[in-house]
């Protein structure tokens, strides 16, 4: 097994495509063809965690979050993130990073997190947009059934519930060229009219290369005349932040006690409480002040996120509690839910959970 091995199982999980512009994800250190002695799975990729996968005899490091955030102008081990890419390097250990590709897929970050509070009915908070594409090309009518079933096969027509490809008889085409040509299949010099008909198809984003290869392989114009468009859509299985409810209400007083049993966290800062009780949750691992707004408009009775800041706490005004459990501790489930993919994927073979904790956050 080699790197690129686990990375395409794990792009099925989060495909990158998804990731937002911002972000840094993928194989940030080492050979994609590299051979795999081990996998070791962490929240944060610290000078410690790389000590830990020579110790387990782990040469692909699987973090959450980038190690490699900015550009890097030197590698001088001035500090904590280029000693890391050193130490990395120097021991043969490669580094591959989901970040926020993670945080927007639907069994990714913030389902972890429902799945640990035991919400249920769960939904995306801030669905993404744009995640949908349209090809439309046009192709002889005795090859467009081989060409359908082939961008099929590549993963076109599958959004949701329904299979969205079709093909119609557009009319006639008009082509010039000689026996060597193509489409053209004729005399030299002749003019030949070839019935055409319509392929259209949508597909996910994330499988464009898949999809061009397919219709590049089996179209048989030697020019392929197609065109892409983005469609403006809200992908409901796709986006940041979750809304689940609880089997049963919990007063306020209950479910602070209940969110910091289950997330292990020491203390919760949190908006006036407003006496009324809690059963619809809304929850964004990580920094979740952008999604306030969502949350409310959700009619969430709490919002659990971390990183709020002290005029972050006024933006409830009354309609919501605003829960900060701490940005490590909303995410530290999420290497076990990791774990559990890989494993599923991958049997017999290491899949090691950090047993590092990364959090830099330390209370008195």
């Amino acid at each position: 097994m080699i790197v690129q091995d686990v990375i395409n199982h794990l792009e099925e999980l989060a495909p990158l495509a998804y990731a937002e512009d911002f972000d840094n994800v993928g194989l940030l250190v080492g050979n994609k063809n590299m051979k795999l002695s081990g996998i070791l799975v962490t929240l944060d990729t610290l000078e410690s965690v790389v000590d830990e996968a020579i110790k387990t005899n782990c040469n692909l490091i699987v973090s959450f979050h980038p190690i490699i955030f900015k550009g890097l102008k030197t590698l001088t081990g001035k500090n904590y993130v280029e000693r890391v890419v050193i130490k990395a390097i120097k021991n043969d250990i490669a580094i591959y990073s989901m970040h926020t590709a993670l945080d927007n897929a639907f069994q990714g970050v913030n389902n972890v997190i429902c799945e640990q509070l035991e919400l249920t009915n769960k939904q995306i908070l801030i669905p993404q947009s744009e995640t949908i594409k349209k090809l439309i090309t046009f192709v002889p009518k005795t090859d467009a059934e081989k060409l359908r079933m082939s961008l099929f096969n590549a993963g076109a027509g599958n959004i949701g519930n329904y299979d969205d490809c079709s093909f119609n008889v557009e009319g006639i085409g008009t082509f010039n060229g000689n026996e060597n040509s193509n489409p053209v299949k004729g005399k030299k010099g002749s003019i030949h009219f070839e019935e055409e008909v319509q392929i259209s198809v949508t597909f996910k984003k994330h499988l464009e290369k898949n999809i061009l290869k397919a219709l590049f392989k089996t179209h048989p114009y030697e020019e392929v005349a197609y065109e892409i468009t983005t469609l403006e859509n809200k992908n409901q299985h796709i986006g940041i932040g979750m809304i689940g409810q609880l089997e049963n209400a919990m007063s306020e007083d209950t479910f602070l006690e209940y969110l910091k049993v289950k997330m292990k966290t020491k203390c919760i800062r949190h908006s006036a409480l407003l006496g009324k009780p809690i059963k619809k949750i809304a929850v964004l691992g990580g920094s979740g002040s952008f999604a306030i707004n969502a949350a409310k408009a959700s009619g969430a009775d709490v919002f659990i996120t971390s990183d709020l800041k002290y005029h972050d706490f006024f933006t409830a005004e009354n309609s919501i509690v605003l829960a900060d459990i701490g940005h490590y501790e909303s995410e530290q489930y999420t290497k076990n839910g990791l774990v559990a993919f890989l494993m599923k994927k991958i049997t017999n073979f290491a899949v090691v959970l950090s047993k590092t904790n990364t959090n830099p956050v330390k209370y008195f």
